[in-house]
């Protein structure tokens, strides 16, 4: 009789509200962040194409957090080029807002890129868990609506980007022109979204907003030319690198698909984009701040839109200069059998994307977290590289200019350059966003 009764207790004495323990934990949102890293890159999405999905599902979420909490966020409609304020459905107690953020995340994300179903399997469990936990078919179905109203939302936003009108757009054009760029070893892959600067940016009024100055002008042939100074520059770094150079290039390095050769064997490894080791990254500066959870959203949120026009500006000038890889010169010119320490992209030298994307994003997070915010980054240790520690977001976007300098990728210059330029993106989306009141 006792032990029936204990039984009787455990399984009356549950909280009924117990789910929001766990759908309201912080850590479930980054979670989730983490799960569309993942889809992303199982999907050898390149870096890009990666910060599209990231944005829009991240904006989704804010306006959720944004509809319920008014006195506290601002609604990003009429604030992003092209975003509206939608009609959303009153807000009732019966919503649960951390369901529906996590829902309208995980809808956007999957929708607007992938087919429909991509993070479906991630969906219920999390489902399955809270039901578990005493969620309500009610709750449930209360919550789907405001995701779906704001999902619908953002999903036709989305689709006036200009992203699919550029599936189709002209192939770059490989010439053999001196300092123009052309496909590098071992995949000599075709260059990779050459028209990425026709997308509609979120915050910048266009791509050249931000216009990066020319590149330093092609000169092989005088040893006494700034362009000579820094083909030798790389090449000589990349011949003595040290183990810490070393460890600095691979973690950064954020390749989302290596092609490895080894003989007459050829196979892919992938690892988070540059864009989402930033996504990552703001998990684990919530984390470390203790953020609940809407503050992790907002933070999300302004990063990935940071990263997105980022890559915009960045794409611009890569276009606009076509600028050749140290690897082409070097082989072409001094060495045959050189080759960097990282893989070479498929996309022109100039300017570096991860350097400009990353301090557009620590800027970002400055803006949410404060200068001097201490972390240990741990994003590359899925892949076997160890964690490094940085002092500040700056510090960490600082660092990522001599990464690709030591991976052989860039000329030390362009990533001085890139990161002025991101700074300068990443601070006009904290300048122009009236996000937190």
């Amino acid at each position: 009789m006792g032990g029936l009764m204990l039984m009787l207790c455990i399984a009356g004495c549950q909280n009924k509200e117990d789910y929001k323990t766990y759908l309201h934990d912080p850590r479930l949102f980054s979670q989730t962040v983490h799960e569309l890293n993942t889809v992303v890159m199982g999907n050898n999405f390149p870096p890009m194409v990666a910060s599209r999905n990231y944005a829009y599902a991240a904006v989704a979420a804010y306006e959720v957090i944004a509809a319920a909490y008014p006195a506290q966020y601002e609604s990003l409609g009429g604030q992003l080029n092209g975003l509206k304020k939608p009609s959303l459905p009153a807000i009732t107690p019966d919503m649960d807002i951390e369901l529906a953020t996590l829902l309208a995340y995980m809808k956007v994300g999957e929708m607007v890129t992938f087919p429909e179903g991509s993070m479906q399997v991630y969906q219920d469990s999390i489902l399955n868990k809270a039901r578990s936990l005493g969620l309500s078919k009610k709750v449930l179905e209360a919550s789907r609506v405001l995701a779906d109203s704001v999902s619908a939302n953002i999903i036709r936003w989305s689709k006036k980007d200009n992203y699919l009108e550029t599936r189709g757009a002209e192939k770059y054009a490989v010439l053999k022109v001196p300092g123009r760029w052309v496909p590098t070893p071992p995949m000599y892959a075709s260059a990779v979204e050459p028209h990425w600067a026709e997308i509609r940016p979120m915050v910048m009024d266009s791509a050249s907003l931000f216009d990066a100055p020319k590149p330093i002008p092609f000169n092989i042939t005088d040893k006494q030319s700034p362009y000579y100074k820094e083909v030798m520059a790389i090449k000589t770094a990349g011949d003595s690198l040290t183990p810490e150079q070393k460890h600095i290039a691979e973690f950064w390095d954020d390749n989302p698909f290596k092609m490895n050769v080894t003989g007459h064997v050829m196979y892919g490894s992938k690892k988070f984009s540059p864009s989402g080791h930033w996504m990552s990254i703001v998990g684990i500066a919530a984390v470390k701040a203790n953020a609940d959870f809407a503050t992790n959203v907002y933070a999300v949120a302004k990063t990935a839109i940071a990263l997105f026009d980022g890559f915009i500006q960045s794409w611009y000038a890569k276009y606009k200069y076509n600028t050749v890889r140290p690897e082409t010169v070097i082989n072409e010119h001094i060495d045959p059998n050189w080759r960097p320490y990282l893989q070479t992209p498929a996309f022109p030298e100039y300017t570096c994307g991860h350097s400009t994307i990353s301090s557009a994003a620590a800027e970002a997070l400055t803006s949410v977290f404060g200068d001097n915010f201490a972390y240990v980054d741990s994003t590359e240790l899925e892949f076997g590289i160890p964690n490094r520690s940085f002092k500040s977001f700056r510090q960490a976007a600082e660092e990522n200019n001599w990464a690709r300098f030591y991976g052989g990728i860039h000329y030390h210059s362009s990533c001085i350059v890139s990161t002025d330029y991101g700074r300068k993106v990443g601070q006009y989306v904290v300048d122009r966003l009236k996000m937190k009141k």
